[in-house]
């Protein structure tokens, strides 16, 4: 379907990949990953031809029609959310016109040779328009955007009054209405909550029979549709057959394979150098060392690639709390509204958080998750009730919003020293190499710095501090899944106690012990961990 043969692309003199080939199957399902900068979004582009290549070919049929869904959603405005879903179909729409032209045409006398010629493409526009959901289009649209979390109420609302997150959900769904034969998708998940992850999810898996080439830091979103993996870094493209972990597996199987190829080529690189320095002067080895010198400059040497760089953070052991930790009594927020009335978030909760527990909270887009957390960590206050937080407790809240509170004119390593000025430059310098701040980097200006960085640095600074409470909304948000994976291991060993929005369901599932759900204003707490939480609320659909 589109193959990609001996491609090289270089930024300036950074090699992004030399002479590497893979190919887009049809039907096909592929996990592309790499860390940041290897060159994933640069694959996406040249694909579709938004760069060019410095070598090599791109071949693709001219009737495979491909959708690309990154993260820059371009301007919206001047229609319904419906409107500019139904927009990105024109192609169908003309195709329709198309075929009413040549249904009016046949009803005309002609040429046998002309009927015939007509009846072809009239056959391939048919077949087109049908793939395309041409016949009930606008009926696809709305299934789309409701899966997405947009629903009948927002169909006409206009387009430019979404927010930044929810547009992109408006440009997700553009891309799967057109049903294209290939999909490209960078990120696809990034602002969605989980029931819209799991409803693409589902509809990737048994709706859309194209294929797929994505990125995502969702590692179970991964492993349920990919079925291959391209890696991209040190300068090439690698393909692994199947899922994410089998593709972490694997890779570290052809590591282990390559250093020891790597260590038995020294060895005998430096058997054959030894034998030429020490021969070198005598005549009677001289068709000898001329011979293994010739061998030398033949043999290709192996090279090991850099090591993935990733998160690599211990707690210090936080001061011990009271056991409990936060005592919560009939709370409830409200929300003012524009009109002059008032929007309730949640009301009547009441509960205890105990020393140590892991706490996920859980709820549709737009239940109260992340006012919730604000009310615990202080940062709004409840309408009525209140929140008690218990002896010896030392609260640290993240959020999307602690971002923006970074001064952009400070550098890295004096974002992290303002944050704690007690502690010595070496354990600073250390603390921002765990969150992958090495060398040069911690003099990098905020300001310079993309969105996973901020977001690095913003858990340097509170994790770095003797906290024992950590009130965490979407800390995976802009982190890669290898980093992802190490911030799950340290919160796995933090001895304090957590509680935490995210819509990673790995993250979740591997870490928290209880369930706190917000729906329809009230909150319901699970005595179990996220699977039985699933499990629980699963049968309860069944049986209501």
């Amino acid at each position: 379907m589109i193959h990609l043969t001996n491609i090289t692309r270089q930024h300036g003199a950074h090699v992004l990949f030399k002479d590497a080939s893979f190919q887009i199957l049809p039907g096909s399902r592929s996990g592309l990953v790499g860390t940041n900068g290897a060159g994933k979004s640069t694959i996406f582009r040249l694909i579709t031809g938004e760069e060019d290549l410095d070598g090599g070919d791109i071949s693709c049929s001219k009737k495979t029609v491909i959708g690309y869904f990154s993260q820059e959603v371009g301007d919206m405005a001047g229609r319904s959310a419906l409107q500019e879903v139904m927009a990105a179909s024109a192609r169908t729409m003309h195709l329709g016109e198309q075929i009413q032209q040549m249904e009016a045409a046949m009803a005309e006398p002609m040429e046998d040779d002309a009927l015939a010629t007509l009846l072809e493409r009239y056959g391939e526009a048919q077949e087109e328009f049908e793939h395309r959901g041409g016949y009930d289009l606008e009926a696809r649209a709305q299934a789309v955007l409701t899966g997405l979390g947009i629903g009948p109420d927002d169909y006409d609302r206009p387009v430019e009054s979404f927010s930044g997150g929810w547009k992109m959900r408006i440009a997700l769904a553009k891309i799967l209405t057109i049903n294209p034969d290939v999909l490209l998708l960078d990120e696809p998940t990034n602002h969605l909550d989980v029931e819209s992850i799991v409803w693409l999810e589902n509809w990737l898996a048994e709706e859309f029979k194209g294929a797929v080439l994505m990125t995502s830091h969702d590692r179970d979103f991964m492993n349920r549709l990919v079925t291959r993996i391209i890696e991209v870094g040190g300068g090439t493209i690698t393909t692994y057959g199947g899922n994410y972990d089998f593709y972490l597996r694997e890779r570290e199987i052809r590591r282990e394979q390559l250093l020891a190829s790597h260590r038995r080529q020294q060895e005998m690189l430096a058997k054959e150098e030894d034998f030429i320095a020490r021969f070198a002067a005598r005549a009677s080895h001289a068709a000898q060392v001329q011979s293994r010198v010739k061998k030398l400059e033949k043999i290709e040497r192996i090279e090991i690639p850099p090591e993935q760089k990733t998160i690599k953070f211990e707690f210090a052991a936080p001061p011990r709390s009271g056991d409990d930790v936060v005592k919560i009594e009939a709370l409830s927020k409200t929300w003012p509204l524009p009109n002059g009335g008032e929007k309730s978030v949640f009301g009547g909760v009441s509960g205890l958080i105990r020393r140590g527990e892991k706490i996920a909270v859980v709820g549709v887009n737009g239940a109260g998750k992340s006012t919730f957390l604000k009310v615990l960590a202080g940062q709004t206050e409840p309408t009525t009730g209140g929140v008690t937080i218990g002896a010896n407790v030392f609260p640290g809240y993240f959020s999307q919003h602690s971002m923006d509170l970074l001064d952009p004119k400070r550098t890295v390593f004096e974002t992290v020293q303002d944050a704690l000025p007690q502690v010595n430059i070496g354990v600073l310098r250390n603390l921002c190499a765990a969150f992958l701040f090495q060398g040069d980097d911690v003099d990098k200006r905020v300001d310079k710095l993309s969105g996973g960085e901020k977001s690095r640095l913003v858990l340097a600074t509170l994790l770095g501090r003797p906290l024992n409470f950590l009130i965490l909304d979407e800390p995976t948000n802009h982190l890669d899944i290898a980093s992802r994976g190490i911030l799950l291991e340290a919160l796995q060993g933090f001895t304090g106690t957590v509680v935490l929005v995210s819509h990673d369901r790995h993250f979740l599932r591997s870490l928290v012990n209880r369930v706190f759900e917000i729906d329809h204003g009230e909150m319901r707490i699970y005595e179990g961990d996220y699977e039985y939480y699933l499990d629980k609320t699963d049968r309860e659909h069944r049986a209501g």
